[in-house]
């Protein structure tokens, strides 16, 4: 598969979304007209508008090697797929307004698989057992992904489903890192708030993908962390580059803003 025809896979931050204007749509849309486009949203602003206790502390945990999770109950599962469900409608009319027809998937219908996830947690100091329905993503079958091609673009919810057949969260920047993998996209944009990843206060415009992980394992912290992770992930399952910034999809793939990361 060429450069040109490999989908392209863009994480859309949950915060974000909302915050979109029509020119961003429109530069996507412009893009998607001659790149197959997988989206991959996150929630986490307006899951917190539907309920604010999810914003408390008490709604993140740690786990044991300090990555941050969200608490997730079956509640917390069918809050998601509400508010979900709510972007998803938003997504496909912004992209449809500007002649992009596109569709909108589960990951826990059949595409994305989870394992086992942790069970010890650090609350209130004290490592604790709990019952959380968070788990690492294990396998994509991109099936149901059909019809990948210029013009058309699917949408996915980033939830898996586990060997239990239980629905349960997963990180979305990682989601879109599988799924990249899986499609044989050739490039993975994360749109979040921040426009360069920072080492020491100064923005980095391109970086391998050793030089990221030394530094996410001795400085990153929160989101940032989590996201190159993913990069990582993502580079080794193929994916070409990925890029991290808050520009429109068009100039991140043209390096004119963000950072890029590359396998060398």
């Amino acid at each position: 598969m060429s450069a040109h025809t490999a989908p392209t896979v863009v994480k859309l931050g949950g915060s974000g979304i909302e915050d979109f204007d029509d020119a961003w749509w429109e530069s996507l849309a412009a893009y998607g007209r001659e790149h197959p486009l997988v989206l991959v949203h996150g929630w986490s602003k307006p899951l917190r508008r539907l309920r604010p206790r999810y914003g408390e502390p008490s709604a993140i945990l740690r786990d044991r090697y300090g990555n941050q999770s969200r608490w997730t109950t079956p509640e917390v599962i069918e809050d998601i797929k509400t508010v979900s469900a709510r972007l998803g409608e938003e997504v496909l009319d912004r992209l449809h307004r500007h002649g992009i027809s596109a569709e909108r998937h589960l990951g826990s219908d059949g595409l994305v698989s989870a394992g086992p996830g942790e069970r010890w947690w650090w609350r209130d100091r004290q490592l604790v057992e709990l019952e959380n329905l968070v788990g690492p993503i294990t396998g994509v079958d991109p099936a149901p992904l059909k019809d990948l091609r210029p013009g058309h673009a699917h949408l996915v919810t980033p939830l898996a489903r586990d060997g239990a057949g239980r629905e349960v969260n997963t990180d979305a920047d990682r989601a879109a890192a599988a799924l990249a993998g899986a499609v044989g996209a050739a490039d993975l944009i994360l749109v979040t708030d921040v426009t360069h990843l920072l080492i020491d206060g100064e923005p980095v415009h391109r970086i391998t993908a050793r030089a990221a992980a030394e530094f996410r394992d001795r400085g990153a912290t929160g989101g940032m962390r989590k996201k190159l992770r993913a990069a990582g992930e993502a580079l080794d399952r193929g994916v070409e580059r990925v890029v991290i910034g808050s520009a429109p999809v068009p100039d991140l793939l043209s390096g004119r803003t963000g950072t890029v990361i590359t396998r060398t």
